[in-house]
């Protein structure tokens, strides 16, 4: 090979080691640690690492998020926050406030975010007018997963009413199967109610109840009948409950353990995983009483600003793959949600999806389409908090009456 050409592909190979000694670590603050979300993490690392840029992995185990948001505020206040972190609704706003946050404006503006996106959650996204947050989905939470072997056992067709519900869950228990799968634990419990409180008074209801937090209506016979029915689906569950994590009540379900199991649709990542086909081995069907409604839960990463040289970089080129076709596809498929991205093809999506997708879009004509206050979507953590404390005491107390847990709720709004 002549000197020239041995000098060249010297310096171009010295120019690479450089860049790759260069390319600064992004720490990414995440709780996507099991089945299908954490598969969904190593595609957008791998997606990450082909730009060029170091992931560095800073995973918080717990599906509600709340162990993950409290690391987080530890390394915030110590002055050495993540490159990013997952963060979502009012939360979003807060960090905002603090002075934290990077701005991504530029990232959404070249990729034409505003017409991409749904306003009620591009709004979200913005703190002051600017983008600071990246959206990857939307998981609709009112979901009622069944085992449809389970269900064939009892003879039962899948409940779209309350009575329906107790109904297939007494043929059940009667079958020696566990109706319900729940995970004790204060995010899975409130989950479990607001799909109730929806179910049982409606998107109206829902909205003074949760978004206005009107006293009246905390306080109303509608909220008394929807605890009512919350309470008396314990009756139906086991007694292992206690500290489960939500994805080990999947398994409950995928396994045949038990027949059904209230949860948001990454629970279909799990079932993937697992092999499971929709409309075969699992049904997916609205939470009883809210088949027009849709209660929306969106995850997001925000990016701090951050000392270390060369880190935005790879901050952004993160934002910007986020939102690609590519990862929205991919990552929504793994995940058991659907995009965020109204452009994105839904040929590769299962049925599931597929109804997610049009339930989410009517119900955003029909009044119908409400943010998850169980999943951060809506109220302040203080008051989310409150009402997690007043369900869970009121799920796991033999003697409160619905009316007292009522009150209590009206008193959580308040919270500060």
């Amino acid at each position: 090979m002549p000197l020239a050409a041995l000098t060249a592909c010297a310096a171009a190979v010295l120019s690479l080691a450089t860049a790759r000694a260069q390319a600064a670590p992004v720490e990414v603050l995440h709780y996507w640690t099991s089945g299908g979300e954490a598969k969904s993490a190593q595609l957008l690392k791998k997606m990450l690492e082909e730009k060029g840029d170091t992931w560095v992995d800073f995973a918080v185990a717990g599906g509600g998020g709340g162990n993950a948001m409290t690391a987080l505020k530890t390394r915030v206040v110590a002055g050495n926050p993540p490159a990013a972190a997952q963060i979502k609704g009012p939360a979003i706003q807060e960090w905002g406030d603090e002075g934290v946050l990077l701005p991504i404006d530029d990232v959404a503006k070249a990729g034409n975010w505003d017409h991409l996106l749904p306003p009620e959650i591009a709004r979200i996204m913005k703190y002051k007018g600017q983008y600071v947050g990246a959206p990857v989905n939307v998981h609709r939470v009112n979901w009622l997963w069944i085992n449809a072997d389970a269900l064939k056992r009892v003879n039962a067709q899948p409940p779209a009413t309350w009575d329906d519900f107790f109904k297939v869950a007494d043929a059940l228990k009667k079958a020696g199967v566990t109706p319900v799968a729940i995970g004790g634990q204060p995010w899975q419990e409130a989950e479990t109610f607001e799909s109730v409180a929806l179910g049982v008074g409606g998107p109206d209801f829902y909205k003074k109840a949760f978004v206005q937090l009107d006293q009246a209506t905390l306080k109303s016979p509608t909220m008394v009948k929807a605890l009512e029915t919350f309470k008396r689906i314990k009756d139906y569950t086991d007694d292992g409950q206690v500290g489960r994590d939500w994805n080990m009540a999947t398994a409950m379900v995928i396994n045949g353990k038990a027949a059904m199991q209230f949860m948001g649709d990454w629970a279909k990542g799990e079932f993937t995983v697992a092999g499971k086909v929709p409309g075969k081995d699992y049904l997916c069907v609205a939470a009883p009483g809210s088949q027009k409604d849709f209660t929306f839960n969106v995850d997001s990463f925000v990016f701090f600003k951050v000392k270390t040289a060369g880190v935005e970089k790879g901050q952004k080129d993160m934002a910007g793959l986020l939102m690609s076709p590519a990862f929205q596809e991919a990552f929504n498929l793994n995940k058991g949600s659907i995009p965020v991205r109204q452009d994105v093809s839904l040929a590769k999506f299962d049925d599931c999806a597929k109804k997610s997708s049009a339930d989410f879009k009517s119900a955003g004509a029909n009044g119908g389409l409400v943010p998850s206050w169980a999943h951060d979507m809506l109220v302040s953590p203080a008051v989310e908090g409150a009402f997690y404390d007043v369900l869970g005491n009121y799920w796991s107390s033999k003697d409160e009456t619905a009316q007292q847990a009522a009150d209590k709720l009206a008193v959580a709004a308040k919270t500060n």
